[in-house]
């Protein structure tokens, strides 16, 4: 919609991906969270939004290499709070201009 409203060509998912990598932002997750934040990224880039803003998204291959989605919401992220917040900041930062 911004690309309609202000005459800028919308960014494809792969654009945002690449801009959210270069922000420095998620350079406070360390270890397996940074790994599990870059897997999501990879996941949005090839499927969109709906594909990571659920924890149960975290059922299926590469995820399960870290454990079940309660052992990386806990585990790694330190609760479902705390994951959720990780998303949302994601989503955000995903489509801040």
């Amino acid at each position: 919609m911004l690309h309609i409203a202000y005459g800028k060509k919308p960014l494809a998912r792969s654009e945002r991906v690449k801009k959210i990598r270069e922000d420095d932002y998620f350079a406070k997750y360390e270890g397996k969270a940074r790994e599990i934040i870059d897997l999501l990224l990879t996941k949005y880039s090839d499927e969109g939004i709906t594909a990571i803003d659920d924890i149960g998204d975290l059922i299926v291959s590469p995820f399960t290499d870290y454990g079940t989605p309660i052992e990386i919401v806990e585990g790694i992220f330190g609760g479902r709070e705390q994951y959720l917040e990780m998303i949302r900041s994601i989503e955000s930062r995903l489509y801040q201009e």
